[in-house]
């Protein structure tokens, strides 16, 4: 099934699909894996700008001084803006602590009240990404091996994606489009079995 709601187009896998993070087990793996940095907004660009200087005692020397020379951002191979990378490594924003665990260095900021950016929305929202497509936003579940322990107990859970993502969803579009999410979900229940974790 596809869904509609407010020209958004999203893929039944919102609801058939069992996520949830356990950091414990990836270790923030998506902070540090990929080929590019997570893509920004661009008044995410602005906010990264304006608040460097409060971020900087959220981040370690090494990210601190990538940044300062590389910039706060940078255009990824779509020619928009995402967070660099040092060295083709980990997200310039990220904490790694010694045992290997990576976490947002915004967010850190964040819970401290140095910024007003919880995150870049595109972290917050992951795995769903969202592409436009005309007037609509076309809102699709990525899969990545990295977030296997993330399906796993998700499974055990029974914790449907876009409920595991509520909060993202919410900052994204308005809690009336989480609303009509909720609503969709109950019309996919009842028109198609879902699987069993």
């Amino acid at each position: 099934m596809i869904f509609e709601i407010d020209n958004k187009i999203l893929s039944e896998d919102l609801f058939s699909q069992f996520f949830a993070c356990d950091v414990s087990r990836c270790k923030g793996a998506c902070c540090v894996e990929g080929d590019e940095g997570a893509p920004l907004l661009e008044e995410e660009t602005h906010l990264l700008e304006r608040d460097f200087e409060s971020l900087q005692p959220f981040l370690d020397r090494a990210s601190r001084e990538f940044l300062e020379k590389e910039g706060r951002w940078v255009q990824g191979s779509d020619g928009k803006p995402c967070t660099p990378l040092v060295h083709n490594g980990p997200c310039a924003y990220a904490l790694v602590s010694p045992d290997g665990r990576a976490r947002c260095g915004i967010e850190v900021a964040w819970q401290n009240g140095a910024t007003s950016l919880r995150k870049p929305l595109s972290c917050h929202l992951y795995p769903l990404r969202i592409t436009k497509s005309g007037d609509f936003d076309l809102l699709n579940y990525h899969r990545w091996e990295i977030c296997s322990s993330a399906c796993e107990n998700g499974c055990s859970l029974e914790m449907p994606l876009f409920r595991f993502l509520k909060e993202a969803l919410v900052r994204a579009y308005g809690s009336s489009f989480y609303e009509a999410l909720e609503a969709a979900y109950v019309y996919y229940c009842q028109n198609k079995e879902i699987p069993s974790p």
